[in-house]
């Protein structure tokens, strides 16, 4: 009998609902949404550096000359139709949507929970019209008190196509190794669910130089370097605070591959063990490679055969059961070329797995959907 064709899953797929881009146009600071004449789309405004670009273009008699600030926000974004087809085109059986940067971490303690509610069921609703096809990552309204956010993962456990929560590097605030964060994650990990780990413009801009402070460089260093470096900081002070031993039960899946943590784990071992301050504390508790490979999945969101390789080494010898494929649509769109056919990003991860696992191969089958299948258990509808 032949067997069924591998399954082909995306778990780095993201959507904003319509009910999350109403809340970004009724807003008057970052984040928002704005439209602004000779623009298709409504413009999406995340970064702090836009604003007086914002406030130029939003004057009555702006001049043509002015940049208009912030990213297309596409019927990618937010139509469901739109999210079938890209996976149609791309041949995707399966995708894991989850809620893009920045998540509910603007909103007002008050309004962080409902909205939670509300998003997480209006995620779960657009799954259950395409059963088997859906799942998602959760929503939590990290500004809200402690009661709330626990009722919010209960909430969302019992959600049929829930499989885990999205995740920021900054946490409550005060990064992952907050001590605050440790009942939220305890509660996590008792609900059997993954925290997806995404990062968000954590490094300041003045990091990248006087030239990206003006705008020059656009995206590029903020996501290309900001990005890892932010995961790899953040999971590294977990791994300091003692998190991953404290809640032995968590499992995350890292954003972008991990960062640079495959590349730089070795070096946080050595200047562990050379550390006289740290040194005592950290002796005899588990190493970071073991924590990869114990506790940590991998995104293959890296466009490279040599970054796979070395993520999948970086999780010892069951690496290629710990990496799962994603496509981070609807960011990375292609320029200048129809956004209804394929996208060279996507084909340039997947291309990267095949190259580095061999095309056709049983390891390459594992990360284009083998292991989501059964880590997040996506056979449970």
């Amino acid at each position: 009998m032949a067997s069924s064709p591998a399954k082909v899953v995306d778990v780095h797929t993201h959507m904003y609902p319509p009910e999350y881009v109403k809340i970004l146009e009724s807003r008057n600071t970052i984040p928002l949404v704005r439209s602004f004449p000779g623009s298709s789309d409504p413009r999406l405004i995340l970064l702090s550096a836009e604003v007086p670009s914002l406030e130029e273009a939003s004057k009555e008699q702006a001049s043509q000359d002015v940049v208009v600030p912030g990213r297309p926000l596409t019927k990618h974004y937010s139509s469901l139709d739109q999210k079938i087809h890209f996976m149609d085109t791309h041949n995707i059986d399966i995708s894991v949507i989850s809620l893009a940067n920045p998540w509910l971490d603007f909103l007002s303690s008050d309004e962080a929970g409902p909205v939670a509610t509300s998003i997480n069921n209006e995620f779960s609703a657009m799954c259950a019209l395409h059963p088997g096809r859906l799942f998602f990552f959760g929503t939590l309204p990290l500004t809200a008190s402690l009661n709330v956010i626990l009722s919010s993962i209960a909430h969302i456990s019992q959600l049929k196509y829930c499989r885990g929560v999205i995740l920021g590097t900054s946490g409550l605030g005060s990064g992952l190794d907050d001590p605050a964060l440790r009942p939220i994650f305890s509660a996590i990990a008792d609900a059997n669910l993954m925290v997806f780990l995404h990062p968000h413009y954590g490094l300041p801009n003045s990091v990248f130089g006087p030239r990206q402070e003006k705008g020059e460089y656009g995206h590029v260093l903020p996501l290309a370097l900001g990005f890892p470096m932010e995961t790899t900081i953040a999971v590294t002070r977990m791994f300091l605070a003692g998190v991953f031993d404290q809640v032995r039960t968590l499992k995350m899946l890292l954003a972008h591959s991990g960062g640079t943590l495959p590349f730089l784990a070795g070096r946080i071992e050595s200047c562990i063990s050379h550390d006289g301050h740290l040194f005592a504390s950290l002796h005899g508790r588990r190493t970071m490679w073991e924590v990869l490979r114990e506790q940590v999945y991998l995104d293959a969101v890296v466009y490279s055969d040599v970054g796979i390789k070395a993520a999948v080494a970086a999780s010892g010898d069951e690496g290629v059961d710990r990496m799962m494929f994603g496509t981070d649509h609807p960011f990375f769109p292609p320029l200048g070329t129809d956004e209804d056919g394929e996208w060279e990003s996507v084909g340039l991860n997947a291309q990267a797995v095949k190259k580095a696992l061999a095309e056709g191969s049983l390891e390459s089958e594992k990360v284009m959907g083998g292991n989501a299948v059964r880590v997040l258990r996506l056979f449970e509808e």
